[in-house]
């Protein structure tokens, strides 16, 4: 099983990766528009995106951009699982004891975890009920995971509505 874009580590992950930097108009004082801090960083394979522009340090907006598109790939990108074989990662078995998911959404392990989540639940149709025992959790833990980061929440619902379920609150 090839594994998740999200998941890699960073220079890996560039290194499938277009760079840009620009100029951005907005807050930032007289620096702001002198020099190209804003930061858009593509995934080549994909074409999804993260980027990142408040702040007046191009470095800055680099990292913020490369954490945006691991989020962005976790959201939008699948990988393949099969569920009768399926194992959890070692990293998702450390984030889950005894059924309950520990991970902050600014913690650098998050769109990993959110990638393994959402690809297993595209393998059980989007059904919370069907992925949990998969994942050694509960539905509401794994439900709780993707309203950690309410574009996950909505892409969930958006993939439930097109296969005729019902959204979940």
């Amino acid at each position: 099983m090839p594994q998740h874009p999200a998941m890699l580590d960073e220079a890996t992950l560039l290194s499938a990766c277009e760079v840009r930097r620009q100029r951005r108009s907005g807050p930032g004082g007289q620096h702001r528009n002198k020099v190209e801090t804003a930061v858009v960083i593509t995934h080549s394979p994909t074409g999804i995106q993260g980027e990142a522009s408040e702040r007046r340090s191009q470095e800055q907006n680099r990292t913020v951009a490369v954490r945006r598109l691991r989020v962005n790939l976790a959201i939008r990108y699948r990988t393949s699982v099969a569920t009768e074989s399926y194992q959890p990662s070692e990293l998702w078995r450390q984030r889950c004891r005894s059924q309950r998911i520990s991970v902050n959404p600014e913690h650098e392990d998050f769109p990993a975890i959110l990638a393994e989540a959402l690809n297993l639940l595209a393998a059980c149709g989007f059904e919370p009920k069907e992925a949990a025992p998969h994942l050694a959790c509960s539905p509401s833990q794994l439900i709780k995971l993707l309203q950690l980061e309410p574009q996950a929440f909505v892409e969930l619902n958006r993939q439930r509505i097109e296969r005729e379920l019902r959204p979940l609150r």
